[in-house]
């Protein structure tokens, strides 16, 4: 009957992927199967950790973190918890052998976002280090299966990957995080007086992550290079939409990709990796 729980376990994660990202339960989707559960549970852990900081207003999230990072922790020493995203990702942790270290920096950034609401370069740095590049690595462990030479060998080009899509994901969030919750990212950027030379400093900075991340990608596995390289597109086609825009419309606007433009991706990458042009 622990299969069956732990499978649940599994399912619960899914759920929560399915639900809160169109974009990357596609890519998963389009990984080999067997990593679809490792993935699922590693995106479940990270969404409601984010979800802490994020959206429980009226709680106390310090004291919710707190308990968060304990509950996990003790998980993955006990290597069971009731409560399933944990449970499941602990499972992912152990087996895959996951840098303990990751999972840390991991929440501390979770943790930054309680009390930080600007950075200078060097806390910059360390939130994309901890909000983005590592959970590109635990990705990275699942597809490397234990072949560590490989994990070595891309792990600077998976870092890239979480930097560019976190990088993005600020760009497209400027409304919410600037306007609603006080937070800037950017180090030296004003948002009271954000010029187009601001974004396209930022736009410089991103395109050299994806550059860089690219020649990791085309070096996955052939199980995980469709699904990663689809979450790659996505987020370029993303940034492209940007990079047409003036500031002041993403100062003011979401910008998004259409449903339809994500399954045409999905689509292409589909029928690139089965032609073998990938």
């Amino acid at each position: 009957m622990m299969d069956l729980y732990n499978t649940t376990t599994f399912e619960c994660s899914k759920l929560i992927t399915e639900y809160y990202s169109t974009s990357f339960t596609l890519g998963i989707k389009t990984l080999d199967k067997r990593f679809h559960f490792p993935i699922y549970a590693i995106y479940g852990f990270v969404r409601y950790a984010d979800e802490i900081v994020d959206t429980f207003h009226g709680f106390d999230k310090k004291a919710l973190l707190n308990t968060f990072t304990t509950d996990t922790f003790k998980a993955i020493e006990d290597k069971i918890s009731l409560n399933p995203v944990i449970h499941s990702f602990q499972m992912v942790v152990n087996e895959y052998q996951i840098d303990h270290d990751l999972i840390r920096a991991f929440l501390h950034s979770m943790e930054m976002d309680l009390y930080q609401s600007e950075y200078n370069q060097v806390g910059y740095e360390e939130y994309i280090y901890g909000s983005a590049e590592v959970v590109g690595l635990m990705c990275l462990r699942v597809f490397c299966e234990g072949n560590n030479e490989m994990y070595q060998a891309l792990k600077d080009d998976a870092r890239s990957l979480g930097s560019a899509f976190q990088k993005v994901n600020f760009l497209r969030d400027i409304k919410s995080d600037f306007q609603e919750r006080g937070r800037t990212y950017f180090p030296n950027v004003d948002f009271t007086n954000f010029t187009l030379k601001d974004k396209q400093l930022i736009e410089d900075d991103i395109q050299a992550d994806f550059d860089a991340a690219y020649r990791g990608i085309m070096n996955l596995p052939k199980g995980a290079k469709a699904g990663v390289y689809l979450a790659y597109k996505y987020y370029l086609r993303l940034f492209d939409k940007i990079k047409g825009c003036p500031a002041s419309k993403i100062q003011n606007e979401r910008i998004r990709v259409p449903d339809f433009q994500k399954v045409a991706l999905l689509a292409k990458t589909y029928f690139q990796f089965r032609l073998n042009v990938l």
